[in-house]
């Protein structure tokens, strides 16, 4: 059994056990939460499909890490103009393990 939800922005396929990199939640560490935005659930008899999500289906997950991504470094240049830029930046997360679908 697997389902598809949305949580910003995105849409990831998830599973029981499965340990997902989402974008920053505002949950703290060891907490339970519910993404009730399922977009698909399938199950041994098919799949169902939400307009746009599915009535009654959730999936809940416990938050295992909140942390920040390695850092990306961003340049801008402008030939011949003598404009130039260097930044970091560093894009937050949430790690969490989805601990159940229910349909």
């Amino acid at each position: 059994m697997y389902a598809i939800i949305e949580t910003g922005g995105k849409q990831y396929k998830v599973e029981a056990g499965d340990v997902v990199f989402v974008e920053k939640l505002d949950a703290a560490e060891e907490s339970e939460i519910t993404f009730d935005k399922v977009i698909a659930l399938a199950a041994d008899d098919g799949i169902k499909v939400g307009a746009p999500y599915v009535d009654g289906a959730s999936v809940t997950a416990k938050v295992l890490k909140n942390g920040k991504a390695k850092k990306i470094t961003v340049m801008t240049y402008k030939p011949k103009k003598n404009e130039k830029r260097k930044l970091g930046h560093r894009q937050p997360y949430t790690k969490v393990e989805i601990a159940a679908i229910n349909a």
